[in-house]
């Protein structure tokens, strides 16, 4: 399985995923076949996932330039992207690349992942540092991805989004 892992929340996924499983984690600045975290004082300052934070690569993993990695997110050869969300619909709509107003380094790849892989799974706390709720009936923020998400992780619930509707699956 190729899983992309954004910035945020979504980096630290690969220090709970069995490294015997066959997972390769992905992010857009080149790496392929994320591994955990280094120990303390066995950083490489070459090896950092999207967020600039320093990573590992599994055996089998490749770095390869950005272009090629985005080559594999537009191509379709992911399976899953883990995002960061600063909003999400009830109807399955992200927002997660800009608040207006705001200044930005850069629209990463977040609208070429929601648009290319088979399933975009989003972290996000359910509330914003002011206590407002991030899960809304519409988005009010522009929108990265319509109705492209499949599940919803908050650290109060998570939820599954179908043709039906959205489905609460657990409460924390």
């Amino acid at each position: 399985m190729y899983v992309n892992l954004g910035i945020g929340m979504p980096t630290t996924t690969a220090n709970f995923v069995d490294p015997k499983l066959n997972v390769y984690f992905h992010s857009e600045n080149g790496l392929l076949g994320i591994g955990e975290y280094p120990e303390p004082g066995k950083e490489d300052p070459d090896l950092i996932n999207a967020g600039k934070e320093t990573v590992t690569v599994k055996t089998g993993g490749v770095i390869v330039p950005s272009s090629m990695a985005f080559s594999i997110i537009r191509g379709g050869h992911l399976d899953i992207t883990i995002l960061g969300g600063l909003q999400v619909g009830a109807n399955g709509d992200l927002a997660n690349w800009i608040i207006p107003g705001k200044l930005v380094k850069g629209m990463g790849g977040a609208m070429d992942l929601v648009s290319s892989v088979k399933r975009v799974i989003v972290l996000m706390a359910l509330t914003d540092k002011y206590g407002d709720k991030k899960f809304k009936a519409t988005t009010e923020l522009p929108v990265t991805g319509p109705r492209c998400v499949s599940t919803l992780i908050t650290d109060k619930a998570l939820f599954d989004f179908t043709p039906n509707g959205v489905i609460l699956k657990e409460i924390a």
